[in-house]
């Protein structure tokens, strides 16, 4: 299982597959993490905090944890990344 994972994480390069995401829970509060691709990490948004992917393997050891300011990839009221929404509709103030 380490060597598929480990292929699968290399594979993907800096991003993360969709199908590895879905299975990575936050370490600490055990809910699920959501991919943000500005920041490329991995964020908790049941305590507010991300965490970092490194050469497309994510840091998920509680002290790698960050404790997430808000800026860059938040959670818009539909769910989706909020900074996605906004460079697709060409908000200048991202």
């Amino acid at each position: 299982m380490v060597r598929a994972c480990r292929v699968v994480l290399q594979q993907a390069g800096s991003s993360i597959s969709k199908a590895l995401s879905d299975f990575l829970v936050c370490p600490l509060s055990k809910k699920p993490l959501r991919y943000c691709e500005d920041s490329q990490s991995l964020i908790s948004d049941a305590i507010g905090v991300s965490f970092p992917i490194v050469d497309g393997i994510p840091c998920l050891a509680p002290k790698d944890g960050r404790i997430f300011a808000g800026q860059g990839c938040m959670k818009s009221e539909d769910g989706d990344d909020l900074a996605i929404a906004k460079s697709e509709r060409g908000d200048p103030h991202r």
